[in-house]
């Protein structure tokens, strides 16, 4: 089974301008439905992770943790922005009666403030793109456990991922999804992984 599409259902994506891309308000969730009850004796079934990933606890709880670095970079970057705005507004305002000295400098000191941006922009990607991995790693052995549980007890001999498989339509009997959800919010939270050692300091 390949990622287990975290990173799809938060959704969080960072601009290369100075701007980031708000994440848009979630959509409300559709009406639910009766399933039918699973087969009898079928050794076959489907699963979609990424509502796994959206329904879950855990799924909420880790979408949310991206979430909060999302909107702190944001918050950050806004008050660089604001900085910078100033600094515009100060050397068009006072283009006529600055001395040229303070001309250059205050040039200078925008050229710094928008390689800072810049270099913010890309770093900001990077540590929310490192979170979304870790977070996306620790969903995953958190749930395998699980899926294999219930692949276990209904004594299946394949189950398919409905992102991974290319499944373009089943019987929706055979999801299984919704019974995935409830033993994985049951099941007891794990402890965190350890972080990994530090490289030994070069000599």
């Amino acid at each position: 089974m390949r990622g287990l599409a975290l990173a799809a259902t938060v959704c969080v994506m960072l601009a290369a301008s100075p701007l980031y891309a708000q994440t848009p308000p979630a959509a409300p969730p559709a009406a639910a439905q009766v399933q039918k009850p699973f087969p009898t004796g079928t050794k076959y079934a489907f699963v979609n992770i990424q509502r796994v990933a959206a329904e879950s606890a855990a799924g909420k709880t880790l979408a949310g943790k991206v979430q909060a670095l999302n909107q702190q970079k944001v918050n950050e970057l806004n008050e660089r922005n604001k900085a910078l705005q100033g600094a515009q507004q100060k050397l068009e305002a006072g283009g006529s009666v600055l001395s040229p000295t303070a001309i250059a400098q205050l040039q200078k000191d925008i050229e710094r403030q928008q390689v800072d941006i810049q270099r913010f922009t890309e770093d900001a990607q990077q540590d929310v793109t490192t979170l979304q991995t870790q977070l996306q790693e620790e969903f995953q052995i958190r749930l395998s456990p699980v899926i294999q549980q219930v692949a276990t007890e209904r004594g299946l001999h394949m189950l398919f991922s409905v992102v991974d498989s290319g499944l373009v339509w089943a019987d929706p009997s055979l999801d299984i999804t919704t019974e995935v959800i409830q033993k994985f919010d049951a099941a007891p939270a794990a402890a965190a992984p350890a972080p990994k050692p530090a490289a030994p300091a070069a000599k």
